[in-house]
């Protein structure tokens, strides 16, 4: 099975030694995604609302690139710096997924990049 590299500059770039995603068969492998803005590489200004929004847009920019959609979706992983933000960041990630959504794990962390109150990572099929 070939692998190859995803990547769009309509998502921030890594910020280390690590792929956007990477396609391997059927299946899309998308790294955690903080909620910075591509534009500018800072952190969206706002509460987990925001953060959690420009984290999924991040992904969907990413996934498109992969060829594929946030309908395709099939497992996310949610890293929350305080598992109080739950409720809003749940509101948020259900209008990304408003249909079917993906299988989820949702864990509580000690401390993400650049203090990000939210990442998220997932895998798609192609």
């Amino acid at each position: 099975m070939d692998k190859q590299v995803v990547h769009t500059d309509q998502a921030p770039k890594a910020l280390g030694p690590y792929s956007q995603a990477i396609r391997a068969g059927m299946f899309i492998f998308c790294a955690g995604q903080t909620p910075i803005d591509p534009a500018t590489g800072n952190l969206v200004e706002g509460g987990i609302e925001a953060q959690t929004r420009r984290v999924l847009q991040n992904l969907g920019a990413v996934v498109q690139a992969a060829g594929t959609s946030m309908d395709r979706v099939v497992k996310t992983t949610v890293f929350l710096l305080d598992m109080n933000d739950f409720q809003k960041m749940n509101a948020v990630y259900a209008e990304f997924f408003p249909t079917h959504p993906p299988a989820r794990s949702t864990v509580q962390v000690a401390r993400l990049p650049k203090d990000a109150r939210v990442e998220i990572e997932l895998v798609a099929l192609a």
